[in-house]
């Protein structure tokens, strides 16, 4: 019985000062694009350390390295980008530390059929049913079922169809069609 509470103890201890791995799945999968503003610092290095919004060709300005095209890229991504670009060829540091974070996402825009069409702000786990609430809700001609999603950066003008549950990105077009009946 002793050993039986001791063991569980023990295992309770483990988990406790274990440090837990996480997949990728923690990781930020938003790709940045024109509109969004990140901020990123530089450790020890404050003139390097800025607050931008992406242009409308998605880059940035950036200290030493000038103008970067980085629309497409995940803030992880981009953390290993500037640090690559600053420790490269001309080294510029010896072992920078970066780190980046969205201050603001791009705005999503709700058309159609709902109360108060418009943009928002995105918020991150933003659903198509959450987003036409931040417009103001279906109007009464509004069909529950035609509900399309145009992805931000899609130049194909390709409509998706969605449902009120599915998962919208920042820079996304929702848009409520008219019912028949």
């Amino acid at each position: 019985m002793f050993f039986k509470k001791f063991l569980i103890f023990f295992i309770a201890i483990q988990m406790l000062f274990t440090p837990i791995a996480y997949g990728d799945s923690s990781l930020s999968k938003h790709r940045l694009g024109s509109g969004d503003t990140i901020d990123i610092r530089v450790f020890n290095e404050s003139k390097l350390s800025v607050k931008t919004t992406l242009t409308d060709t998605g880059t940035i300005s950036f200290p030493l390295l000038g103008e970067l095209k980085i629309s497409g890229m995940t803030v992880g991504e981009l953390e290993d980008f500037l640090v690559d670009q600053l420790k490269g060829e001309d080294k510029y540091l010896i072992n920078p530390k970066v780190t980046v974070s969205i201050s603001k996402y791009r705005t999503i825009f709700v058309t159609g059929e709902v109360n108060k069409p418009g943009s928002y702000t995105y918020i991150p786990g933003l659903t198509v049913r959450k987003a036409i609430s931040l417009a103001g809700g279906f109007t009464r001609r509004a069909s529950m079922k035609k509900i399309y999603r145009n992805n931000d950066g899609d130049h194909r003008d390709r409509q998706n169809k969605v449902s009120l549950n599915d998962l919208i990105n920042a820079g996304d077009t929702i848009t409520v069609e008219e019912s028949f009946f």
